[in-house]
């Protein structure tokens, strides 16, 4: 495939192009500023472009069938107004849609959406006071593409920690099984890489953590 990771130049956005590379993908890394992109490859190609800037976003999307979106704000702005995840979802759904782009994978992270109500009760009140107005717009950026009509998957990851891949990362797909944990940025990057061509995976909303 042909994918484009909007997000590739640190986190789970990068470590996703490793993946998507050693697994024979093409990929269009998308980042503001690509020089922190420190990967060479004949298959890399690096992008510099703006998630908010729609002429940016429909370059990116020329040729692409895929896209990995990897959204993120900085700690100091965790508590201000936060719509950085709904605006760019708002700009990038349509501009798929036109370019007859279909599958989307975006990270969100445990807390957004309907898996908000798992959070344990001792959980609840410090995640709203530090997370809440970022997963609040998590949540509006997940509503959007639901209701996109796109082949879409919604990572919903736990506590992001640095570190290598393990494979003992486990995606747990049903309200049921959903619960907090660690994973690393490496082993979200490499199941949804693994799982981008999965139509199993389309239109679920797996959180993924490691035990």
């Amino acid at each position: 495939m042909h994918v484009l990771v909007m997000g590739a130049s640190r986190g789970i956005g990068c470590e996703a192009v490793k993946v998507a590379l050693d697994q024979g993908h093409s990929v269009r890394a998308f980042a503001r500023n690509i020089a922190h992109i420190g990967l060479t490859h004949d298959r890399l190609e690096k992008y510099s472009g703006d998630a908010l800037v729609p002429q940016d976003v429909e370059r990116a999307l020329v040729g692409v069938d895929a896209v990995i979106q990897v959204l993120g704000v900085r700690n100091r702005d965790l508590f201000g107004p936060i719509d950085l995840f709904s605006r760019a979802t708002d700009i990038l759904v349509p501009l798929m849609i036109r370019q007859g782009v279909s599958r989307l994978a975006a990270v969100t992270g445990f807390g957004a959406g309907d898996s908000a109500a798992v959070l344990g009760p001792f959980q609840r009140v410090p995640f709203r006071v530090l997370f809440g107005r970022a997963y609040d717009d998590k949540t509006r950026q997940e509503e959007r593409i639901i209701s996109s009509g796109l082949d879409w998957t919604l990572w919903r990851p736990g506590v992001l920690i640095n570190g290598a891949a393990s494979g003992k990362a486990k995606i747990l797909m049903t309200p049921a099984e959903w619960r907090n944990g660690i994973v690393t940025r490496a082993d979200v990057a490499a199941n949804i890489v693994l799982h981008l061509e999965d139509k199993k995976m389309f239109h679920q909303k797996p959180v993924i953590v490691r035990f």
